[in-house]
């Protein structure tokens, strides 16, 4: 995808961080629910409808077989896309072994790193360019995230020989691994670290502005809701998370907007702008 060619009343979505499956079931099967209700909500506005990574709190595709459940949230999918919506996903931290069941099932392209793309208002025809994607691994810090973690979860070797544990044992473990991680123990967004030199998604889009120009800079996994300033003509955005915020991003051409659903609109303050 190199452009986007905006219709008139259209806009383009970005949602991320929905982590279906996470514990405890109920709580997940509603925030099913709700995605499908917001999902009705946007599909008379929506031409191109970003999911930005861990939409599962885990998903691995075995050969013949993927996680049971989602069945609603899949099956909305599915209508808006065959209604003509663009959607295009994700991997994220927690969901990166996904690989062709979006693809061969539901027409949706699977992104494994961040894109860059214009988006061309139908307004004047003005051009904004966009860097997009889930995050995790980006910038100075998580070290053991990136040296450690991610090539073992990677590895196409290990890759193959956890795919030759029975489905029943493989992902039960993986859901019991992702039990123990901060979206399911809490549900809270996490902390804002009122330092940029501590936001390294910031500092990822700052080292990149400097060689290659972005008017905007979006990307989930930090649970937060973020618009810092990377540049006088560049912004950062974080678009936060659904396990307790239940925001979204727009963008009709002009105007990138933040947005929450169902929810309290005293949530839709980026953390980087609250005062203590």
């Amino acid at each position: 995808m190199t452009s986007i060619q905006l219709l008139p009343g259209k806009k383009i979505f970005f949602a991320s961080d929905f982590h279906l499956g996470s514990a405890p079931a109920d709580r997940s099967r509603e925030r099913e629910r709700m995605l499908v209700r917001w999902l009705d909500s946007i599909k008379s506005e929506a031409q191109v409808l970003f999911l930005v990574g861990d939409i599962f709190d885990f998903w691995h595709e075995y050969k013949e077989a993927v996680p049971k459940g989602y069945v609603r949230f899949l099956g909305k999918l599915a209508e808006l896309k065959d209604s003509g919506v663009n959607i295009q996903a994700f991997t994220g931290n927690h969901d990166l072994w996904m690989r062709d069941y979006f693809p061969a099932e539901l027409g949706i392209p699977v992104h494994f790193k961040p894109i860059e793309f214009d988006v061309i208002s139908a307004a004047d025809g003005t051009t904004h360019r966009f860097m997009l994607g889930h995050g995790d691994g980006l910038g100075p810090g998580d070290w053991a995230y990136k040296n450690v973690l991610k090539p073992i979860f990677t590895n196409p070797f290990l890759q193959f020989l956890f795919r030759w544990l029975h489905p029943d044992i493989g992902i039960a473990f993986a859901h019991r691994w992702a039990r123990h991680t901060r979206a399911s123990k809490s549900g809270k967004p996490h902390e804002f670290f009122h330092s940029d030199d501590m936001e390294w998604i910031f500092q990822y889009c700052r080292e990149v502005e400097q060689t290659s120009h972005h008017d905007f800079y979006i990307f989930g996994h930090r649970h937060l809701l973020l618009d810092m300033t990377v540049s006088a003509t560049s912004r950062y955005i974080n678009i936060g998370e659904w396990l307790f915020t239940r925001s979204y991003g727009t963008f009709d051409g002009k105007e990138f907007e933040l947005h929450l659903f169902e929810n309290d609109p005293k949530y839709l303050i980026p953390a980087n702008r609250m005062t203590n």
